[in-house]
């Protein structure tokens, strides 16, 4: 095999599977145990560096080191919450693109959020994480090393993992597939797909294909609006998919799975909180496998958007309930540090392009 072929577009070694690791090391004549071994270190006992690599030989690390980062991202800043020991952090991929993720803390087990891309263009008029357009998706290996710092930094083991930071993962729908098979692997951390959800704006392509992947993982889609004029307003993907045909392609995927779907809803208020939004969305919904997450949204200085009185939000609640659709308002979790998607990371990078201006004019 050429070992300097297909491979070279592989920045850092945690982007190996185990086969395509063991492919690589079997070209540079290694034994056929020393990819078990690396693959180990990375990704169960999660080493920093290749020093860490204590039964590797010094010449492999060397070659490795020469080609290939031995983890793809750092913690450039970690806030954490007063109030309920939320955990916000933003990371620095490798070319340094900023990313944030948040680890939450609760009594049945550590949950977090992770980024599936630099930035986001699904354009959602509420949303921080859109504001300033999408940098690049991100690789499974640096969605896997979000996971593997956070581990490391709150000496605990992750429960449950949500892909619904920045970014939309279905846009980067090849990476996010490798990411959720290598987190699930039994050689890695192991991570069950039933712990696992993956929240989508409703790209209803990838619905069908993620239904046909026949994995456990959970699938929430980004609501919002229970019809398409409204939803039109807010979420510009609205103009490529109707309620119609994400419905259509939430029936496919619960019937190919049999696993419950999860409807997400930021409830803003004068904009989607009304009685009758709150009639259509029960008429949408009745009738299939899923469950309702309410969402008092995060408020963004940027978006002319606010959150809904907690009265209409418990209307909701209770108007489903009602009607015996399964849902329930969702926890607001480090509010004090900003851990709404895309907050600190704007912040982070309208400091960094204030300093290069400066420094430019001196």
């Amino acid at each position: 095999m050429e070992t300097d072929g297909k491979y070279n577009n592989y920045r850092d070694l945690m982007s190996f599977t185990k086969d395509e690791l063991n492919e690589y090391l079997t070209g540079l004549n290694e034994k056929k145990f020393r990819a078990s071994q690396i693959y180990e270190w990375l990704h169960k006992k999660l080493a920093d560096s290749y020093d860490d690599m204590t039964n590797i030989p010094k010449k492999l690390k060397d070659t490795l080191a020469a080609k290939y980062e031995a983890r793809p991202m750092r913690i450039e800043k970690k806030l954490v919450s007063e109030v309920d020991g939320t955990a916000k952090y933003l990371m620095c991929t490798m070319d340094g693109n900023i990313i944030e993720s948040v680890a939450m803390q609760y009594p049945y087990g550590m949950s977090v959020c992770i980024s599936s891309q630099a930035g986001c263009r699904m354009g959602c008029s509420f949303c921080a994480s859109t504001i300033m357009g999408l940098e690049r998706s991100l690789t499974a290996s640096e969605m896997l090393s979000q996971i593997y710092l956070i581990q490391k930094d709150m000496g605990r083991r992750v429960d449950n993992i949500v892909v619904m930071g920045i970014g939309e993962p279905f846009d980067n729908y090849d990476e996010l597939i490798k990411f959720l098979r290598m987190i699930s692997d039994e050689n890695g951390l192991n991570i069950s797909q039933r712990s696992i959800t993956v929240s989508t704006c409703g790209i209803v392509d990838r619905i069908y294909d993620f239904a046909d992947e026949e994995m456990a993982v959970t699938l929430a889609i980004s609501l919002h609006a229970p019809y398409d004029e409204l939803r039109k307003s807010i979420m510009p993907v609205a103009n490529r998919y109707s309620l119609r045909q994400i419905k259509e392609a939430c029936l496919y995927f619960i019937n190919k799975t049999g696993r419950r779907i999860t409807f997400e809803y930021a409830m803003i208020a004068g904009v989607n909180d009304t009685p009758e939004c709150a009639e259509k969305l029960v008429s949408y919904v009745k009738g299939m496998l899923c469950h309702v997450n309410l969402i008092p949204l995060n408020s963004v200085k940027e978006r002319n958007c606010r959150a809904s009185y907690a009265a209409e939000v418990r209307y909701f609640e209770k108007y489903l309930e009602k009607n015996r659709i399964n849902g329930t308002i969702r926890k607001g979790m480090g509010r004090d540090i900003e851990a709404a998607c895309g907050q600190l990371r704007r912040e982070c990078l309208e400091e960094k392009s204030k300093s290069f201006h400066k420094n430019e004019r001196m």
